[in-house]
């Protein structure tokens, strides 16, 4: 008989442990620790995530009611209290250092594009408010009677997978964090309006960071070229310099206008990209609400609307776990040879997160009997 470990031991095979108590080292996340490991809070964390767990008594009973086999995980079920004092005080940053070391590893191995022909990589750019509880969460200022913290994030077309992620407060504006980043000469930034900042624009351009965006229906502009349309969407494709930019005392911005038919009518998009057609930056400024999609499926998919600390740190914790469980679950999609909805795939590896059977032949097959007689293969990059 063949002997396979379960979905979620060979989930975790994903983080060689060498590698991750590296950062446990690096970040000082044990330096008081009393027998309970960060491996045995990132699994409960992780399994927080993929098995929807709605709080601190529901991790620990779940994985007490699986003990022999949490053994397999390298793991003892947690009390509620440690793991609560763990989540409120060793350091959140060691999570997203996991992230984004997982990241890295599945981008090497899927090795994927954009749908573009172009060679540019392609981001797009948005935040989203998690409301808060404003008793609970004191410390997350958002407005008067609520609180919310806001994930910021960059969202990379190439598989679309998360790029850059930051929590802040719900009051700390898009601009304020997006200012901050730093793009490769000839990457291109798509951003809704919220992102309006005419010296950042210039500050862009000087860098040859090409933008798509939208702006405000009062801005002012002159009309230097009309340029040829391209593609049926296309009205309108002109060169124009920004009026209002001029009387800031900067120097004139000149951008590129193209009006496009949508399904509400035309509107106007703005870019600093003069070499694409205007087909094609219509269709970028399109794939814009991927991202939109993402933040809904880890909303719906995934535990960040509702938490298991009320403590700043221990609610990143909980929002970067979640980061990382659908960073698993994308690779495992993407990898599968079965057209996998990510909905329905989450919702059936929590059904089998505990299932003795060889992973890829599953995601493969789902509905397949097992094959006994076949080697259990590694779940491994590449």
């Amino acid at each position: 008989m063949v002997a396979f470990s379960s979905f979620f031991q060979q989930m975790l095979s994903f983080f060689p442990r060498k590698e991750f108590d590296s950062l446990v080292r690096e970040h000082e996340a044990e330096r008081h620790a009393r027998g309970f490991s960060s491996w045995d809070q990132f699994v409960s964390m992780l399994f927080c995530q993929l098995g929807r767990a709605q709080s601190l008594r529901e991790i620990c009973d779940g994985l007490r009611s699986v003990e022999g086999k949490t053994r397999h995980l390298g793991i003892e079920a947690p009390k509620r209290s440690t793991l609560a004092y763990a989540n409120e005080h060793r350091p959140w940053e060691m999570f997203e250092a996991v992230f984004h070391g997982l990241l890295s590893r599945v981008q090497l191995d899927l090795r994927p594009r954009h749908k573009f022909r172009f060679k540019n990589r392609l981001l797009s750019m948005d935040g989203t408010i998690i409301e808060l509880c404003a008793s609970s969460f004191d410390w997350a200022h958002y407005k008067r009677l609520k609180g919310a913290v806001k994930l910021h994030m960059i969202l990379d077309h190439a598989g679309h997978l998360p790029a850059f992620c930051r929590i802040t407060e719900g009051n700390v504006h898009e601009i304020q964090v997006a200012r901050s980043l730093e793009f490769a000469p000839g990457t291109i930034v798509v951003f809704d309006r919220g992102y309006v900042h005419y010296e950042w624009f210039r500050s862009m351009s000087q860098r040859k960071v090409w933008f798509v965006t939208r702006l405000r229906d009062n801005i002012n502009y002159s009309v230097l070229e009309q340029r040829s349309l391209s593609g049926k969407v296309v009205r309108s494709d002109q060169v124009i310099l920004l009026e209002k930019h001029r009387t800031y005392g900067f120097e004139p911005l000149r951008l590129r206008r193209i009006v496009v038919d949508g399904d509400d009518g035309e509107f106007e998009i703005f870019t600093n990209n003069f070499t694409l057609a205007g087909s094609t930056i219509a269709e970028i400024y399109r794939q814009r609400w991927q991202i939109e999609n993402f933040f809904r499926a880890i909303k719906q998919n995934l535990r960040i609307k509702t938490f298991v600390g009320t403590s700043a740190n221990a609610l990143k914790i909980q929002i970067w776990s979640a980061l990382i469980a659908i960073l698993i679950l994308k690779y495992l999609q993407m990898r599968a040879r079965c057209g996998w909805s990510l909905s329905r795939l989450v919702a059936l590896i929590r059904m089998h997160l505990f299932t003795y059977r060889e992973l890829w032949s599953w995601l493969d097959n789902p509905f397949q009997p097992p094959d006994e007689s076949s080697p259990q293969m590694p779940l491994q990059f590449g």
